[in-house]
C-alpha cells in the first residue's frame, strides 16, 4: 500500500495557523494567500484522514489530535531547519543569512553602535533582525523562525545554549524633584512600592528589576504600566514615580535632555547579563560562538573596557 507523507509546506501552514490563530495572519506569515494556506491544511487533513482544525466564522480551534500533530510538526520543522543549518555550517562561517531576535530593552541601545562595525568586519554576513520580548523571542527560536536571540539573562528560554557578552547594571531613575539627598548607592529597602514604575508583563527587565530589589512585596505594590523604556522615562521625568533603567540604555543617551537622576543600587543582584542564545546542539554552535566573540570585541573599545 502506498503511503503519502505530509509535506514540510503543509506542516508549516499548520504551525503558522496554530501560532497566529487566524487564517489571514497565518497566510501573511507564510507569504502565501489565505486560500493557498487553507487548501494546504485541507490537503493535510485529507491525507491523514482526520480533522485537525475546527473552523467557524469567528474562531479557529484545533482538535486534541490537531494539537498533538502541531507539536510534532514543530519538531519536524526544527529538524529540517537544522538540516539546512548543517549545510550552512559546512561553508564559510559568518557568511550568508543569519536571523536574530533582539529584545526591546537591548535593540535600540546596542545595535546602532554594533551593526555598522559588524557590517565592516563581516561584509558577507546578511543579518536579519526582529525585535520582540523575551518570551516571544524564545518561541521564535524554538519554532525555527530565528537562529539566535540577543537577550538578557536570567530568563527561562527552554533547551538552549548561550554565551555571555557583558553585564548590564540596573540603575534607579528618579525625577529631579526627588534627587536631593539621594545617596550614592540606593538601598532597595528605601524604594516606595507606590512610587515604583515597571514595564508591563512580558518584559524580562521587570523580573530583573524585582530581583535586584529582593523585596517580594514590590511585585504586588509596583505599578507595572510602561510599554517601553522610552515611555517609562517620560513618566519619571514628569514626576509620576521612579523606575529601574539598564545602564546600557542610560549610557546610550536614553535620559539625555531630561531632568532624571540615576543612582546604582546597593544590591547583590543589581545587574542583568546580556547573552547570545541559540538552540542546544545546533550545528551552527561554532558560528554563534564566533558571533558572540565578535560582538564582545566590537563593544569593548566603545565602552572603554
Amino acid at each position: 500500500m502506498q503511503t503519502y507523507l505530509p509535506t514540510l509546506k503543509q506542516l508549516q501552514y499548520l504551525a503558522a495557523l496554530h501560532e497566529h490563530g487566524h487564517f489571514g495572519r497565518a497566510a501573511d506569515a507564510c507569504f502565501v494567500t489565505q486560500s493557498t494556506l487553507s487548501a494546504g491544511i485541507r490537503e493535510l487533513e485529507s491525507l491523514l484522514g482526520v480533522m485537525l482544525v475546527e473552523r467557524t466564522r469567528r474562531v479557529v480551534r484545533f482538535t486534541p489530535l490537531g494539537e498533538r500533530i502541531v507539536e510534532r510538526a514543530h519538531r519536524v520543522l526544527r529538524e529540517a531547519e537544522e538540516l539546512a543549518e548543517l549545510v550552512a555550517a559546512s561553508g564559510k562561517p559568518l557568511a550568508g543569512e543569519l536571523r536574530m531576535s533582539v529584545i526591546p530593552t537591548i535593540a535600540p541601545f546596542l545595535l546602532p553602535a554594533l551593526l555598522p562595525r559588524l557590517r565592516a568586519e563581516r561584509p558577507e554576513l546578511k543579518l536579519y533582525l526582529r525585535e520582540e520580548p523575551s518570551q516571544a523571542a524564545c518561541e521564535s527560536l524554538h519554532h525555527g523562525h530565528v537562529d539566535c536571540v540577543l537577550m538578557a539573562l536570567p530568563f527561562a528560554c527552554g533547551d538552549v545554549d548561550h554565551q555571555l557578552l557583558f553585564d548590564d547594571r540596573l540603575l534607579l531613575a528618579v525625577p529631579a524633584s526627588m534627587a536631593e539627598g539621594l545617596p550614592d548607592r540606593v538601598l532597595p529597602s528605601s524604594i516606595d512600592p507606590a512610587q515604583l514604575l515597571l514595564l508591563e508583563d512580558g518584559h524580562c527587565l521587570k523580573d530583573h528589576a524585582l530581583a535586584a530589589c529582593n523585596r517580594p512585596e514590590l511585585r504586588q505594590g509596583a505599578r507595572m504600566m510602561g510599554t517601553s523604556l522610552h515611555t517609562m522615562v517620560q513618566m519619571v521625568d514628569n514626576g509620576l514615580g521612579v523606575t529601574m533603567l539598564p545602564e546600557l540604555a542610560v549610557t546610550s543617551g536614553l535620559i539625555t535632555n531630561t531632568g532624571i537622576v540615576t543612582r546604582p543600587l546597593a544590591s547583590e543582584h543589581d545587574q542583568r547579563s546580556i547573552a547570545l542564545v541559540w538552540r542546544r546542539n545546533s550545528p551552527r554552535e561554532r558560528e554563534f560562538r564566533m558571533l558572540a566573540d565578535l560582538l564582545i570585541g566590537i563593544r569593548q573599545p566603545a565602552s572603554g573596557a
